[in-house]
């Protein structure tokens, strides 16, 4: 039985497993910050497919503009809210968590509003605005609310070691503390039992920045103060943020925006061993807290290997939920061969950078949304060439493999390789009929074979084994 499918309970949490959806901008909002049509059907799929908590995606506590944004700043958005908790809760066991946040202003010019720009009278507001938002959100019928104090928000701005304001609100750790203190617990006033969570950078990844050692100061405080979970993610920062002209700062496109969400070049669980610091320091002051780690968590092995160590109580799977909001389920069922694995390469990203609607490259043409699984065990995917499908061919330093098109509704194709006589592992998944891998080494003995899949994920005929090597290359 996998750990990561298995219930968490601790203190008013109840899970019904361990596999997290964190929260994610799909920009499918208008800029009236309404629920609509579009943004339920993306976190019915999530339901449906059975992640244990699913975070939806960052609502402003404060009424100004927010652009594709959801708003939970008045009582005018709770309908459209109520109906998305409804479809999730009647599609899935999964708790439904609402993020809120409170964010500066922006302008197309590179300005932005900073922490220090606002008065001691402005910042103590608040407490009482996201008292108001949580209060909301019991009324929509979430499970519980998640307090956005991560990346280059107005809390994040509070806790980071840029935060040089001369007052009681700045410099300090205590100081730097204060104002995210005050939030969480006008919010436990205001909401009481309610479940109320925490997600903060571990690190900052930026020059100057904090990193585990503030974050575990900030894990306990908030233990302290009754968070039900603490989740943690890393980077995307204003400071190193790269400005466009015409367009106003986008905090993920620096390093920093790197460390939030590796890619593929990055190595699988890039973060997590800012979660084991957290957690660590939380059970050694006490506090059973479970923490919420993130970063390149594709596959439910990786999951269960991150909780098995102790590293984390809860994976967030944001990307890999996004390719697959159906990788649970089918992981439950033993049908780990129809999921379709994440890649990591960061269209998804790319596209919230250039504010348009966010989707997977691995979907369909033109979806808005991810494909749900079809109930037949295989694809009817055949290679109906004469020849082997598969080839490669070696040049100096790098192996370029082709095959031919199969017939059938292929999607894309995962690559599978075996060096020295191990096990196949999956080298990649891509939509293209070439790949080059450019990680062999000379003297390796290679493998390859390729597997087709169709748009739910289903595997088809896998292609023939090709033996190729790097040791006829020329240095």
């Amino acid at each position: 039985m996998s750990v990561a499918l298995s219930p968490l309970r601790a203190g008013r949490l109840e899970l019904p497993n361990r596999i997290a959806v964190p929260a994610m901008v799909t920009r499918l909002a208008g800029s009236d910050g309404c629920v609509n049509h579009d943004i339920v059907e993306r976190y019915r799929r999530f339901a449906e497919g059975g992640a244990g908590l699913i975070v939806v995606e960052a609502s402003s506590v404060h009424g100004g503009k927010s652009g594709p944004l959801l708003r939970v700043s008045d009582d005018a958005f709770i309908p459209g809210l109520g109906d998305l908790t409804a479809a999730c809760h009647e599609a899935g066991p999964g708790k439904v968590f609402l993020q809120i946040i409170h964010f500066l202003k922006i302008s197309r010019s590179g300005w932005r509003q900073k922490v220090s720009d606002l008065s001691a009278t402005e910042l103590e507001e608040l407490p009482a605005l996201f008292a108001d938002a949580a209060a909301r959100a019991v009324r929509a019928g979430f499970d519980g609310v998640e307090l956005h104090m991560a990346h280059a928000y107005t809390l994040s701005s509070m806790l980071s070691r840029m935060n040089r304001r001369r007052d009681h609100y700045g410099r300090t750790l205590e100081n730097r503390l204060r104002l995210p203190s005050m939030v969480l617990q006008e919010v436990r006033k205001r909401v009481g039992e309610f479940p109320v969570a925490v997600r903060f950078d571990a690190d900052e990844s930026i020059r100057r920045g904090y990193s585990v050692g503030d974050a575990t100061a900030f894990a306990v405080r908030f233990a302290e103060l009754g968070a039900d979970y603490v989740s943690l993610s890393a980077g995307g920062k204003f400071e190193d943020a790269v400005h466009r002209t015409g367009e106003p700062l986008y905090p993920y496109t620096g390093y920093s925006g790197d460390r939030c969400m590796p890619g593929d070049s990055y190595p699988d669980a890039a973060n997590i061993w800012m979660a084991e610091s957290v957690r660590g320091a939380l059970r050694s002051a006490g506090h059973h807290t479970p923490v919420l780690g993130t970063g390149k968590i594709g596959t439910i092995e990786l999951a269960d290997s991150v909780i098995a160590r102790g590293a984390c109580d809860i994976v967030g799977m944001a990307r890999a939920l996004l390719a697959d909001p159906y990788l649970p389920a089918k992981c439950r069922a033993g049908r780990h061969d129809e999921v379709v694995r994440c890649i990591y390469c960061n269209v998804c990203k790319s596209l919230d950078e250039s504010f348009k609607t966010v989707v997977c490259y691995l979907w369909p043409k033109d979806s808005l949304q991810a494909p749900r699984p079809h109930e037949a065990s295989r694809a009817s995917i055949r290679w109906t060439v004469d020849s082997l499908p598969l080839s490669g061919r070696v040049l100096p330093g790098e192996i370029r493999l082709k095959w031919a098109l199969p017939s059938g509704d292929v999607r894309g194709y995962d690559v599978l390789r075996s060096v020295d006589g191990g096990a196949f592992s999956r080298l990649t998944s891509c939509t293209r009929t070439r790949h080059l891998d450019g990680t062999a080494l000379r003297d390796q003995a290679l493998r390859y074979r390729v597997v087709p899949y169709d748009a739910a994920g289903r595997r088809g005929e896998p292609s023939n084994v090709i033996e190729i090597g790097l040791a006829e290359a020329p240095l």
